[in-house]
Formats: C-alpha cells, structure tokens, sequence
C-alpha cells in the first residue's frame, strides 16, 4: 500500500482550526477574482486555486451558498459542481496533459477538512511518478509554477 504523507499541511490545517471566518466566503466578499484566485464563476459554484496546492493545477469547486454537509446542499448546487468538474478536468487535460486525475471531499474535521464549514470538491492533476523525494526529507513540496502561471493557464483553458 502506498501512502501520500503531507506534513507540511498541518501548519496550514491547525491555522484553519483557530479562524472561526469561512476562507471561501472571504474571497467571494474580495470582488476581485484575480486576487482571490478564482478562475470560474458558475450559477451555483466557483472554481478557485488552492493556495497551499499539492501539485499544479490543484482547485477547488465551491458553492456559493456556505453549507458544511452533502445533504444541506440543493440538488442542482451539486449536479453543477460534477459539470464544473468534468469542465475542470478538460482545461487541466489541456493545459497541463496529466495522466489521472483526483478527486475528493474531506467533510469534518476528523476527515481532514481544512475547512470544516463549507463545503469543497478538491480537483487534482497527477502525473506518474509526481512524488520525490522533498516531501519526505524536507518537508517541501515542488511547484514548478507559480500561482498566477497556473491561474492565466486555467482561466484560458475554461473560457
């Protein structure tokens, strides 16, 4: 069995515990989409760059409405977040050409949700053998691209 160790996360994760604001809301009251990292607005969702990605690419489908559960979400809220990310999965197809892709939701705390309040589809390029080393020595995850690379990438990719 294969395990994905993050260690680096948990700073980012044991900050999130502490903030009792939604990360998601604030960058939608921002009204900048350039600054909050947002590179799709939807009806019903948002597709935004995480800011502590695990490889290039890495984003997240947010609904606008703040719920924290499956069931508190309206039906179409969802049905748009699967097209947002078969949509997501064709700019990243594009952009970046990986060899699979992954994706996820991590509802509670326990389950290791960063943010526990309101809900998030994570969408992830991989490629084979996209782990080295760093992880596990240093601490350190590569990006080969800076945030707003991948942003101008993306925002092209789903126009």
């Amino acid at each position: 069995m294969d395990h994905l160790w993050t260690p680096w996360r948990f700073t980012y994760i044991a900050d999130a515990a502490k903030n009792d604001r939604c990360i998601f809301c604030d960058l939608l009251a921002l009204g900048d989409d350039a600054k909050a990292l947002i590179v799709l607005r939807g009806e019903r969702n948002f597709v935004v760059l995480n800011r502590f990605p695990y490889t290039s690419g890495h984003v997240m489908i947010v609904p606008y409405t703040h719920v924290a559960d499956l069931s508190a979400c309206e039906a179409d809220t969802l049905s748009e977040m699967m097209q947002l990310a078969r949509r997501v999965q064709l700019a990243l197809a594009s952009a970046y050409k990986p060899d699979g892709y992954n994706l996820g939701m991590n509802l509670g705390r326990c389950a290791g949700a960063g943010v526990t309040g309101h809900l998030h589809l994570h969408v992830l390029p991989r490629w084979s053998g996209d782990s080295n080393f760093m992880s596990v020595v240093s601490e350190t995850r590569v990006q080969p691209e800076e945030l707003s690379t991948t942003y101008q990438k993306l925002r092209a990719a789903l126009a």
